[in-house]
């Protein structure tokens, strides 16, 4: 067998991130390097052979019963011989073909128990093999690693935003203060769309189909060996946990596999978004989130004082060198005819980028677990007001407030109390102060909905409307709504969905 150093790979996929995201490769790597498809072919011939044995065993018997024809040991055989095919054996015999499944039709032939020899391919095409294969292969690598990776990170998620369901954050909308939220309604947000993601890529992995229907779909050859192709097809498919494709070419329908990679493009472009949320909210002018960072860990070759937010660029990097892969996803849904082979080698790049899309899935694991909310900075900067207007979040209840208490025009007069608060170098509640008549509106309102505690109450009670508005519009962390609820519930609820195999 041929080695050779890692590092001169040359995809960094099998260099610099087979050693630093070992678990995360090696776990693609059992489903998506080369020796993982040349097994899985190996083992979709050794399956047909199978299939052919439980139908002549059946025919014999007068019935046919999935597995049952098929002797322990002669099961056993097949599968050693299996085992004992090499890559190396199927490169070495390809040289001589220019055929890779030929090549390794040859080599198996050798392996397998005499009497099998002649069933092996027997009735299929290459695709027959290549296109179920590759089924088995996605749907193996999505159950095993991609859904364990993303119901990890999942739950990470719903653990945060539980934890930060009442910490005040200002919202913020086209890069502006906006009107107050909290930090886990912020991450709920993604906790509700990757969460969805994740239900539909089990679904459509659910979903990948397999077939035996020979080189033009109609079922020709196997028609000619046995009386129900359609059933032999069956038990093929069955061996490796699939089922048939409704319509064959040549070639397995490509949507039930473009679904499932769109679906993870979809996923992956989630996690982008978050990862750019999540850097921008380290920026030092905001500090309000703060990634893990370790204690030998260096931020700068020259500036010993930085610490990066350089794992969520790192996620938002693999999206950039991964997300355009989709456009080649587009193109090999088209093929002339029944089949040609323009994709034959795009298809193979389909292993870099779900391996790429589990290595930012794992990176955002780590950003999710070791993350961190300074609460005294969300805070200071919710009241800060960003705009120059201290409290200026609070406009939009004022707002809502004056209006329900009968004035027509309360977006405007409020609108210009605001740009006397900025000119003036004022905050909202002292501009607002200098409107005794709309304060006093405002505070009845406050009142009446118990929002602040009435004149005459116990504790600390307001003397008047006025006083009224005045303790409200002093605690813009009052005003979130129904943010810290709404990232309960979700977190709950998609913690319960993300239950599933690890």
């Amino acid at each position: 067998m041929e080695t050779r150093d890692i590092f001169r790979n040359i995809s960094p996929i099998d260099h610099r991130y087979s050693v630093s995201e070992k678990t995360v490769f090696d776990g693609a790597s059992a489903w998506l390097s080369e020796e993982a498809s040349i097994s899985a072919c190996v083992k979709a011939e050794i399956a047909l052979v199978i299939a052919h044995l439980t139908v002549r065993a059946g025919a014999a018997a007068g019935t046919v019963r999935q597995g049952c024809e098929i002797s322990a040991e002669l099961r056993a055989a097949l599968e050693k011989a299996a085992a004992a095919v090499t890559p190396e054996d199927i490169y070495a015999e390809e040289e001589k073909t220019r055929h890779n499944i030929r090549a390794l039709v040859n080599v198996l032939k050798q392996k397998v128990p005499a009497e099998t020899a002649p069933l092996v391919h027997l009735g299929a095409t290459s695709v027959d093999i290549l296109d179920t294969s590759l089924a088995y292969r996605m749907k193996g690598v999505c159950r095993k690693v991609v859904l364990p990776a993303l119901r990890r990170l999942e739950r990470l998620l719903c653990d945060f935003a539980e934890q930060e369901a009442e910490t005040p954050q200002v919202g913020r909308t086209h890069g502006q203060h906006a009107v107050p939220v909290t930090v886990g309604f912020a991450l709920a947000e993604y906790v509700s769309r990757l969460g969805k993601s994740i239900l539909e890529i089990e679904r459509l992995s659910a979903q990948l189909k397999g077939k035996l229907a020979g080189a033009v779909g109609a079922y020709n050859a196997a028609s000619m060996i046995v009386p129900d192709p359609e059933e032999l097809e069956r038990l093929y498919l069955t061996e490796l946990g699939l089922e048939p494709s409704e319509h064959s070419t040549q070639l397995v329908e490509p949507e039930y596999l473009l679904r499932l990679l769109l679906e993870y493009n979809t996923a992956f472009g989630i996690i982008a978004n978050l990862a750019d949320d999540l850097r921008n909210l380290q920026r030092t002018e905001i500090g309000e989130l703060r990634e893990g960072f370790g204690q030998d860990q260096v931020g700068s070759s020259t500036m010993p004082q930085k610490r990066n937010p350089w794992n969520s660029e790192h996620v938002k990097s693999l999206w950039k060198a991964f997300m355009p892969r989709v456009m080649t996803f587009f193109m090999d849904q088209i093929s002339e005819h029944q089949r040609d082979l323009s994709n034959s080698a795009s298809q193979r790049f389909i292993a870099d980028y779900v391996t790429g899309f589990c290595l930012a899935v794992s990176r955002m694991s780590g950003v999710i677990e070791g993350l961190g909310a300074d609460r005294e900075k969300c805070l200071a900067n919710l009241r800060s007001g960003g705009g120059g207007i201290p409290g200026g979040v609070l406009a939009e209840p004022a707002y809502i407030l004056l209006a329900e208490s009968g004035v027509s025009d309360a977006h405007e007069v409020i609108r210009r109390i605001t740009l006397n608060a900025e000119k003036r170098s004022l905050s909202f509640a002292a501009a607002l102060a200098e409107e005794p008549a709309v304060l006093e509106r405002i505070g009845e309102q406050l009142t009446k909905l118990g929002l602040v505690p009435a004149a005459g109450s116990t504790g600390a009670g307001a003397k008047n409307p006025a006083d009224a508005a005045n303790v409200f519009f002093s605690k813009p962390e009052s005003y979130c709504g129904l943010a810290a609820k709404k990232a309960k519930e979700l977190s709950a609820k998609y913690r319960t969905l993300m239950q599933g195999e690890e």
